[in-house]
């Protein structure tokens, strides 16, 4: 289908950005990288009067070393972080996910911030910010503020980006020598995960010293395993450990049931990836 006629502006700043959503309001839709929002358009799903490009604000481009945290922006696209070397030596597990984030032509034209801003609970990157404790950067007219990630995704496609609001960087807090995996289940190659485990493992002379696990697509919004988080630490790095403790993965979630699997299959698929994350994390 084609989409519904719209009228178009790319601002090169972000006040000018800023600008354009307060004069065009709830008739404008920004677009990042579009690789969700394009194909909304073009089934008409949405019908906004006005476009809003990003891609010619530089300043929201970009990867930087800011002390005890690496800074992506937001317009950043995937190909860049998935190969920047800051991003795998001080938060790998965003470098491994992006490697299974979509094909080729998305990651290349795809942003980090428009995946994040999409709030998709099946995207990839949604569980590892949430494991990672990243922080989100929105700015609006009346100046930027910050949000953690445990309070970033509110609901099914909902962030609390304000609709006055844009994102324009993402704050990951190091987490230097961790180890860390994606595993994510698909049916078919580059397909949306049915379920899918991010894991970081901090292991101390063969003992678990800290873990931190985000859930893809178990829920409205991403979640993090907090169960099996408390149940790792102080634990040995062996698979009898680590598969009691996964054993709770799916305590507290509330998964979809769709074509690609019910509810229940997706609560016993979530165990089985954990464990093996967690497993491969901790160099086990």
């Amino acid at each position: 289908m084609i989409p519904a006629a719209f009228d178009y502006v790319a601002p090169t700043t972000v006040e000018d950005a800023l600008a354009a959503l307060a004069q065009y309001g709830d008739e404008a839709k920004i677009i990042a990288g579009g690789q969700s929002l394009l194909p909304v358009l073009r089934m008409r799903l949405n019908a906004p009067e006005w476009i809003i490009d990003l891609g010619k604000i530089e300043s929201l481009r970009g990867i930087r070393d800011d002390g005890d945290a690496i800074v992506i922006g937001a317009m950043t696209p995937h190909v860049v972080v998935g190969s920047d070397p800051l991003v795998a030596e001080h938060a790998s597990l965003i470098s491994k996910a992006v490697e299974h984030l979509a094909d080729a032509q998305v990651r290349h034209r795809g942003t980090f911030g428009g995946a994040l801003a999409h709030a998709d609970p099946a995207g990839d990157l949604g569980a590892p910010a949430l494991a990672l404790g990243a922080e989100f950067v929105i700015q609006g007219a009346g100046g930027s503020r910050t949000v953690a990630a445990d309070d970033f995704f509110v609901d099914l496609f909902e962030t609390a980006i304000g609709e006055d609001e844009i994102l324009t960087e993402v704050r990951i807090p190091k987490r230097t020598g961790w180890g860390s995996t994606y595993e994510k289940f698909v049916r078919v190659a580059h397909q949306w995960p049915i379920v899918a485990v991010a894991a970081t493992v901090r292991v101390d002379g063969g003992t678990i010293a800290e873990a931190r696990i985000g859930l893809t697509n178990m829920g409205n919004t991403p979640l993090r395993a907090r169960a099996v988080e408390d149940a790792l630490v102080g634990q040995p790095a062996t698979d009898d450990a680590v598969r009691a403790a996964a054993a709770l993965a799916a305590d507290g979630t509330n998964p979809p049931s769709d074509l690609n699997g019910d509810a229940d299959y997706r609560r016993h698929l979530a165990t089985v990836l954990t464990r093996r994350a967690v497993l491969t994390a901790a160099g086990a």
